[in-house]
This record gives structure tokens, C-alpha cells and sequence, in this order.
């Protein structure tokens, strides 16, 4: 599926929308509070979509922290918020500034308690680097585009763990494709 096909050029005229991560922060405090939990109730059950996994990985669970932090910094990285959206079964696009509906069409992929779901930041990078060139956009005209440093950019084709979801966000839109391409369900 193409998000905004039929765009060309420099692709000024394609309307990146932010990803609104205080809209996930209230999503997640609506659905705190409707199934009365604390902060650290829904950490650990974020946590435990993956309990099989994360019994064999002996991985650092989430922090109740990491969610409520959000209430005054609206910022996550991309894989913490696969957990949340996992919990909430919301679809990034979901939380895309002026979004009205979760479209079925952008379902993340299902992961069992064996699995994890984590975006692929090296699939990421490369449709990205892919599109750049077909565009003839060097890294500093498509960085501008982005609203982010190129280093930023450039930095994805290394990236061992994370960047922020609203710039994993407006690179998906940006290539025209939807978020759940570049996530998968992780054995590790």
C-alpha cells in the first residue's frame, strides 16, 4: 500500500504527520486507569506480552518510568512503543497527528508470548537510502525533508536498537509505505 502515491520531486508538497506520542501517553493512562492498574501493573504486563521470550532472553524488563515520563517529554523510542501499541492493539498510524481511526489495513504483525515485535531498522534504512537516491536527494536535502540532522538518517544503517518513533514515523511516510512493513515478530 502507497501513503501519499502520486507525490514526486523533492516531495515538498507531502504532509509528514508527527507522531504524537502524548495522544499514546493518554491512550495508555485511559486504559490504565479503565482496567485499574498502576504504572508499574501495566510495565509489567507490557512486559509480559513476551513472557516465553523473555524467559529464555533474561532481558531488562520496562520500566514504569519509561511510560510515565511521556506525560512530560512526549517522546519514545520506536521499540518501546511496539510494546505499547501491542497492549493498546493500536496501529502506529493510529497515533499520527489529526488521525480519527485505526485502520486495519496498517495491523502490526501478531506476536505470541515466544515473540517480541521490534521494527527492522536496517530494512528501515535501506528503503529509505532506496527512495533517496531514486529521488536524487542527497542526505542533507532529505534530512530538511525530515526535520532531522543526517547524521540522524545515516545513523539507521548501524543502529543496533532504537530511534524515536516520530522519526521512524515520517521516514515510513516519506516512503510511502505503512509502518507494519518494518516490523516483525522476533524470536530473536
Amino acid at each position: 500500500m502507497q501513503i501519499g502515491a502520486g507525490q514526486t520531486g523533492m516531495m515538498t508538497d507531502l504532509k509528514l504527520r508527527p507522531f504524537d506520542a502524548g495522544a499514546l501517553y493518554s491512550a495508555l493512562d485511559a486504559q490504565r486507569i479503565a482496567l485499574g492498574l498502576s504504572w508499574r501493573q501495566v510495565a509489567d504486563q507490557l512486559w509480559n506480552l513476551s513472557a516465553d521470550l523473555n524467559e529464555r532472553r533474561r532481558d531488562h524488563p520496562i520500566s514504569p518510568s519509561t511510560l510515565t515520563t511521556m506525560a512530560k517529554n512526549p517522546r519514545t523510542s520506536c521499540q518501546h512503543a511496539l510494546f505499547m501499541l501491542r497492549w493498546l492493539g493500536r496501529t502506529p498510524e493510529s497515533f499520527l497527528e489529526g488521525a480519527t481511526d485505526d485502520d486495519s489495513r496498517f495491523a502490526l504483525p501478531l506476536a505470541g508470548p515466544d515473540r517480541r515485535l521490534r521494527w527492522s531498522l536496517k530494512l528501515l534504512y535501506e528503503s529509505m537510502d532506496e527512495r533517496r537516491r531514486q529521488e536524487g536527494l542527497t542526505w542533507p536535502q532529505l534530512a530538511a525533508t525530515l526535520g532531522c540532522s543526517p547524521n540522524r538518517l545515516t545513523a539507521l544503517r548501524t543502529a543496533k536498537f532504537a530511534t524515536d518513533m516520530d522519526l521512524a514515523m515520517r521516514i515510513v511516510q516519506w516512503i510511502g509505505r505503512p509502518a507494519a512493513e518494518f516490523v516483525y515478530s522476533a524470536t530473536w
